[in-house]
């Protein structure tokens, strides 16, 4: 087993407490983890929540796995192109790198410098569908909208050697085939490049640290 600590940085909308239950799923498996808390000020750009990512790694003992969910699998892909030594795997979480040029997260409206969580509507279906009512009104309660500078902000990328750390793809509301289907047609920025690239299956919705956190911390800890 590796004894590297693992990185944990949440997508849009959430705070790190969000990986309380995975944190705890960790410890027992004898596995450290770290959630990383992403500033979200109104003046806050997408440097500086990549800086938040590469601080938890720098203060890390030695090289960590490095985990991102959802829209912060970008986040974790700049951190490892930023600090290639530093990071032993990198784990994607419902998600993927956006492509060099593109926008971190521009997927929703912004109102009065920040996207704000837009209900549940846009996730009905595979992505929520394992979220029970209470979940569902926790989550809108507490989520932090995101600053316009954050999901607007351009992803540039600095160093290839990136592609030789080795990338997991955890798949939740979609499956590994349906993943490699999108791999082969193009449909993935950056992971073709990949050199080492695994894909794991994870029976949940869009958000299984909330739903499975026990399941998700079993594949954090097998990397």
């Amino acid at each position: 087993m590796s004894a590297e600590r693992i990185v944990l940085v949440g997508g849009l909308w959430l705070d790190s407490s969000v990986w309380t239950e995975v944190v705890a799923e960790l410890d027992k498996r004898g596995r450290e983890a770290v959630p990383v808390h992403l500033p979200a000020d109104r003046d806050t750009a997408l440097a500086d929540q990549l800086a938040a990512v590469l601080a938890a790694v720098e203060e890390a003992p030695g090289r960590v796995v490095l985990a991102g969910h959802s829209a912060a699998c970008g986040l974790a892909w700049l951190a490892a192109d930023a600090r290639p030594d530093r990071i032993a795997k990198v784990a994607l979480i419902g998600g993927w790198p956006a492509k060099e040029g593109g926008a971190y997260a521009d997927f929703f409206p912004i109102a009065d410098g920040f996207m704000a969580f837009p209900g549940w509507a846009p996730f009905e279906g595979a992505d929520a569908a394992d979220l029970d009512e209470r979940q569902r009104q926790a989550f809108a309660a507490a989520a932090v909208p995101v600053p316009e500078a954050v999901a607007r902000g351009t992803v540039r990328y600095a160093s290839r050697r990136r592609y030789d750390i080795p990338v997991t793809l955890i798949c939740p509301e979609y499956t590994p085939a349906q993943a490699r289907a999108w791999l082969d047609a193009g449909e993935l920025p950056e992971l073709p490049e990949v050199k080492h690239l695994d894909m794991l299956d994870l029976d949940s919705g869009h958000w299984p640290m909330l739903t499975r956190p026990a399941e998700l911390a079993s594949l954090l800890a097998s990397l």
